[in-house]
């Protein structure tokens, strides 16, 4: 009887170091979305900042 209280409490004390693995898990995943978000919010802002002024060029008319 004995034996199979301290296996359920083994159990018992995996699955909580699973849930433990798993937020930490998700939390690094998280950073790591948020980094991806801002690196790309950076690349955008550079972007819009060598835009060119006006609209010399940006039309093109094409006849067949």
């Amino acid at each position: 009887m004995s034996q199979s209280v301290g296996s359920t409490a083994t159990a018992q004390a995996f699955e909580v170091l699973g849930a433990v693995m798993a937020k930490k898990q998700q939390n690094q995943e998280a950073k790591m979305a948020t980094m991806l978000v801002q690196s790309a919010m950076q690349s955008v802002e550079q972007v819009q900042s060598s835009a060119p002024v006006g609209n010399l060029g940006q039309n093109i008319n094409i006849s067949v």
